[in-house]
C-alpha cells in the first residue's frame, strides 16, 4: 500500500507537468518529459556481511524545468529498478566452502535534480536528493534460504532479508547528447542505514556484530529521450 501510495504521488505530478510555455518577465520557461532506461551496479557497504556487487535495470519518467536565463535546470522524477546483490554464505555452520547467494531488491526512488549546463542543451552535471521505497530483499534461490551467512555461527541467509524500506540518498552525475536523447551516468548513495530494521528481528548474532549497518551504492549507465 505504501508503494501504490508514493507511486500515485509521482504519477500525480507528472501529469501536472505537461510539454507546455510559461512566461516569466521576458524569458521562456520550458517544461518536459524525459523518459530513462538504463543498466545498474548495484550494493550495500557494511562490515557486517561480506558483499558482491550485482547487476540491474532501471526505468523511470521525469519532469524538467527548463530556465533558459538560469546556469542550472530544475527535474522531478521517479525510476523503479530491480537489482542483485550477492553475500557470502555456506551450507552448514562449519563448513568453509562458502559461496556468493543472490538476493533481488525491487525500489521506487523520486527525486529532485538540478542540472548544471556545463554546455547549454549538450552537457550537464546532475545532482540532488532522492527519497527511495524498497521491498525487502529476494532470495533468488528458495533452496538457500537456510545457508549460514559469514561472519555469524546461525544467522541464516532468510534471516536477512528485512531491510529498512524507507531510505534517502544522494545522487550525482551527468547527462551529454542532445537536447532529445541524452547518454546519463549517475552514482547513487544512500546516507541513511538501510540494515537497521534488521536490529528488531531479534536475530542471533552470535559470533558477529549485533549491530548492523549498511549503506547502499548504485552505478548507473542509461539513455534518456526527452518530449
Amino acid at each position: 500500500m505504501k508503494k501504490l501510495q508514493l507511486i500515485l504521488l509521482v504519477v500525480i505530478l507528472l501529469c501536472f507537468v505537461t510539454e507546455s510555455f510559461a512566461q516569466k518577465g521576458n524569458y521562456r520557461i520550458t517544461n518536459g518529459i524525459s523518459i530513462t532506461g538504463a543498466i545498474t551496479k548495484f550494493d550495500i557497504a557494511t562490515d557486517n556481511f561480506a558483499t558482491k556487487q550485482g547487476d540491474g535495470f532501471l526505468g523511470g519518467f521525469t519532469a524538467t524545468v527548463d530556465i533558459p536565463h538560469k546556469w542550472y535546470n530544475v527535474s522531478f522524477g521517479m525510476q523503479l529498478s530491480e537489482s542483485t546483490l550477492g553475500v557470502s554464505a555456506r551450507p552448514l555452520p562449519i563448513v568453509a566452502n562458502s559461496e556468493f547467494i543472490d538476493y533481488k531488491v525491487f525500489a521506487a526512488q523520486v527525486a529532485m535534480l538540478l542540472h548544471v549546463k556545463v554546455i547549454p542543451n549538450y552537457f550537464t552535471i546532475d545532482f540532488g536528493p532522492m527519497l527511495q521505497y524498497n521491498g525487502d530483499m529476494e532470495l533468488k534461490d528458495k533452496g538457500k534460504e537456510n545457508y549460514f551467512v559469514d561472519n555469524y555461527l546461525n544467522l541464516t541467509a532468510e534471516d536477512i532479508t528485512t531491510i529498512s524500506q524507507f531510505n534517502f540518498n544522494g545522487a550525482i552525475g551527468a547527462s551529454v547528447g542532445f537536447k532529445f536523447f541524452k547518454l546519463k551516468a549517475q552514482y547513487i548513495y544512500g546516507f541513511t542505514n538501510i540494515l537497521n530494521k534488521l536490529e528488531g528481528e531479534s536475530l542471533d548474532t552470535t559470533g558477529g556484530n549485533a549491530r548492523f549497518k549498511g549503506n547502499q551504492n548504485m552505478l548507473v549507465l542509461g539513455a534518456m529521450v526527452s518530449f
